[in-house]
């Protein structure tokens, strides 16, 4: 039982260092965390921050890996989806996952952006990461067994596109209106319409032609 409650503790601390360094990142910047501006806040001398992480960079790859695992858990529902309409099913897993960027700005400048110099997060706190990329491309397969997506929506050139996409809406959204209400924001309102564009660009057609093409990467035949 002693054992149990000095876990739950740490785990307590951890968790109360990790939430004030998102708030000290959102007054300073996400690039200016400081250990001791953290270590006022909690409470303790700066010391003793470093018996739960070693180092900044310690706290920056809990954070990223806590932000990795937040908007996987904001994609899994939608997975269910996928079986009637997968084109509707991400569609509405990409409005949730903008909607998570615009009320959690400073976890998602250090997952979108790369706003620590030199900070590479660790193999275990990226595992989320491919976790979402697995999620992904499941739902573009999805959706070209369904007829909706030609296959090369789902190989690697496709997948680069849709994320690059949709990334660029989060990044412009944050770095132009970060207060915004996503509904209304001039970027995240357009998440449909990049979702749109990459589900026409990747339209599935009958034959070969120009278009389809270019699509697999191919340069269309002289005329």
């Amino acid at each position: 039982m002693r054992d149990d409650r000095r876990l739950r503790r740490r785990r307590e601390t951890v968790q109360e260092i990790l939430d004030t360094a998102l708030d000290v990142m959102a007054v300073e910047g996400v690039a200016a965390l400081s250990m001791a501006e953290v270590a006022r806040r909690v409470g303790v001398r700066p010391p003793s921050l470093y018996q739960y992480f070693p180092s900044k960079t310690a706290v920056y790859d809990a954070l990223f890996e806590r932000g990795m695992r937040e908007t996987v858990e904001v994609l899994e529902p939608y997975r269910a989806g996928l079986s009637e309409d997968p084109r509707g099913a991400i569609l509405a897993g990409q409005q949730a996952t903008v909607a998570w960027a615009m009320a959690n700005p400073v976890l998602a400048q250090l997952l979108y952006w790369r706003p620590v110099p030199g900070f590479e997060p660790s193999p275990r706190a990226f595992e989320p990461a491919v976790r979402q990329l697995e999620i992904l491309r499941t739902a573009l397969q999805a959706a070209v067994q369904a007829g909706q997506l030609s296959p090369a929506a789902a190989a690697e050139e496709g997948i680069a596109l849709y994320t690059a996409l949709v990334s660029g809406v989060i990044s412009q959204q944050l770095a132009n209106e970060p207060s915004a209400q996503v509904e209304q924001g001039r970027f995240s309102r357009l998440t449909r319409t990049a979702v749109d564009m990459f589900f026409h660009f990747y339209a599935p057609e009958e034959g070969e032609s120009h278009g389809s093409d270019l699509r697999r990467g191919r340069a269309p035949a002289a005329d």
